[in-house]
Order: C-alpha cells, then structure tokens, then sequence
C-alpha cells in the first residue's frame, strides 16, 4: 500500500514527531509512506527519514492554489500512483484532498491535530475560507481522523462521532522505550549551566503565538519572585523566539533562562533537567509533548484551553485558566512541586495506552480497512 502524507516541513513538531515514529515502526514492505512537504527547506527528520526509505517531495506555492494544483498533480504523476493521501494540514486539507480526488485518489484522509476555534479570524475573507475548506472536507474527504474531540469538531462537524464509519477518534502515540533510560541528573544539569540546587520549569515546543510563550515568561517573572533559585528551561525553535528573548532580557531575568534550541533528548531533559512542565499554551490538539512529560512521570500544569484527553497519568496534569493572573499561576505551579512521585509500575501501565507501538498499529488497521471498503 502506498501512502502520501502531506503537512508542512518535517520538523520536530508533534505531528511530525509521531510521523517519523510510526514510519519507524510499521512495517515498510508493506506500507510505503511518502511526505509531501510545502517547502524546499531541509526539515530535522529528513535524512531519517530518507535512511528508511521514504521520499520528502516538495510541493510549492500552498498560497497560489492554481500554481499548486499544477505542482500536485505532477508530484501524482511521476511519484504515484498512490492509494491513500493523507492530510495533515488543517483546513487546508479540503483544497489538498479535493485535488486527490480530482487525481483519482480512492482514500483521502483527512486528519485532524489541532482545535484552533477560539483563534480563528473573524475577517469576511478568512471566514469564507475556512467555511470553503470545512465544506470541502465533509465533501470529498473518504475518512477522518481526530486526536481529541474538539479537533474533530473543529474540522469535522459538531456531531462527528455520530458517523463512526466516517470520521474517528484515534489518540497520538509516542515511543516509550525512550524514556526506559537512566539519566545522570547532576552531569546533565551541569551541562546546561543550572546550579544543582536549582527548580527547573520546563517547556517544550514550536515557539509560535498558539504555545503562548509570551504568558510564559510573565508566569516566569512571578516564579522567579518567590524562588529566586527558579530557572527555565526552553526546548524548541521558532518565529516568535526573538520576540521572547527580548522579552526575557526587559525583564532582566536573562539569568534565569535557557534557550536550548531544537533537541533530540528531550526523555533525558524531562527525566533528569526538569522538576515541571509549564505548558500555556492558547489551544491544541493534543499535545505530544504532554503525553512525553507523563511517560517521564513529570509533573505539568498546563492551560484548560486543552483537551482533557490529554490526560492519561491521574495526578500528574493541573489546568489553570488563561484569565487567571500569572502570579497565580506562579503559585499554582510552587505548590505543585510538592507533589509525590508517581510511582513507575502505575506509569507504565497508564502510559501503554499511547505507545508508538499501540498508535502504529491502529493507524495500519485503519489504512487497510480503509482501502478495501
């Protein structure tokens, strides 16, 4: 079975994370995973991903849908034929699978990662769009997928789970030998420049507005009130990490931040690095990087802009409200670090629900059943 995925750039977004990790796992004779990417930019998983036999084809031009389709349609020529295209581009997904369908496409799915209704644009033209792309979905799309209920309703319809046979939940996996790993908390700290005796407040993420690393550092600036020994821990690169930096350095508090760019030992920063994951972001889907903090049994308080199915260690997950004040927050978050532990057999035993492994072969299933309807 041949598939083409489409989405953004592989970077090490969460997406694109659990792409590479069931790319990793499933079985390749059998399912033939291709990426369609918008840009000719080298994306963090490329060389991986080639190493496994997958091809990353540059399709250009998303914002000239006449230039685009003309690219589409060749990459379906001389790299297909395929029999699913699957989507990951949100609501541009209705343009992408409406031209698989013109294509001959059979499967056409369309998947849903995020819910971004409470940021949606209220402009005339914008509103147009994403009623077009919304409609183009229920239209052409042969199947759906979502992460979490209101992803499905973003994209899908109110009532989606109503049409099982349609439109599905299906949750996010991560790889959990990862985090099977012993992590030597004193050198790695010490690597980073954080004092031993120090209380590390992690994040993890793209930097864009939707991580709303902006409220971030006003939490941080309370934290850092209370507990001067408090430092932060940043993973992650992008748009608005300028904008951040600058903010930290008005701030003055510089000294308190690391700004540790893209990483790929985030298992060992969570298990070793961190004491909590601070994590406000304005919507999601839901967020691999939550499901990566429980698997290392970190603590995390996150918004309640995010979907409760985020939640699968009990215990370790607190919500606060965004229109609640950051020295709230900064409170909040201190009295948490008096938490216990939990302990590891309960973790592993809740987190086997979202392994990679479990995720693959769900999203396998689901193509085979898919293509033979």
């Amino acid at each position: 079975m041949r598939i083409l995925h489409v989405l953004g750039k592989l970077d090490r977004g969460g997406v694109e994370t659990w792409l590479v990790q069931v790319l990793r796992y499933i079985d390749r004779q059998k399912y033939q995973m291709d990426f369609l990417v918008h840009t000719t930019d080298a994306g963090a998983y490329d060389e991986e991903v080639k190493a496994m036999g997958a091809r990353i084809i540059p399709c250009l031009s998303p914002s000239n849908p006449a230039l685009y389709a003309k690219n589409f349609f060749r990459i379906l020529r001389e790299y297909g034929p395929y029999d699913v295209v699957h989507s990951h581009v949100h609501h541009f997904s209705g343009y992408v699978l409406t031209l698989a369908a013109m294509a001959g496409v059979n499967v056409r799915i369309a998947h849903s990662h995020n819910d971004t209704r409470s940021v949606e644009s209220k402009g005339l033209r914008r509103r147009a769009y994403l009623v077009a792309m919304r409609m183009m979905i229920r239209l052409v799309a042969t199947k759906g997928l979502a992460v979490s209920s209101e992803a499905g309703c973003n994209l899908f319809a109110s009532q989606w789970r109503r049409y099982p046979d349609k439109w599905r939940l299906q949750h996010l996996g991560i790889d959990l030998s990862r985090f099977e790993i012993q992590v030597n908390r004193e050198k790695l700290r010490d690597s980073l420049d954080i004092p031993a005796d120090a209380i590390v407040i992690g994040h993890v993420g793209r930097f864009s507005k939707q991580k709303n690393h902006e409220f971030f550092v006003e939490v941080a600036r309370e934290v850092v009130r209370l507990e001067p020994r408090s430092r932060f821990l940043l993973v992650g690169e992008g748009p608005v990490r300028t904008a951040i930096e600058k903010k930290v350095g008005n701030y003055d508090l510089a000294s308190h931040f690391i700004f540790a760019g893209l990483r790929s030992d985030v298992p060992a920063l969570m298990k070793g690095a961190m004491d909590i994951l601070l994590f406000p972001s304005s919507y999601e889907g839901l967020p691999i990087t939550l499901l990566e903090a429980q698997a290392a049994g970190l603590l995390c308080l996150i918004s309640d802009a995010i979907s409760a199915e985020t939640d699968v260690m009990r215990g370790l997950i607190r919500r606060q409200s965004l229109e609640q004040t950051p020295s709230h927050w900064a409170s909040q978050l201190l009295q948490l670090l008096s938490t216990p532990p939990v302990p590891m057999d309960k973790l592993r035993s809740a987190m086997a629900t979202r392994s990679i492994l479990t995720s693959k072969d769900k999203l396998s299933a689901f193509y085979a059943e898919s293509v033979t309807v």
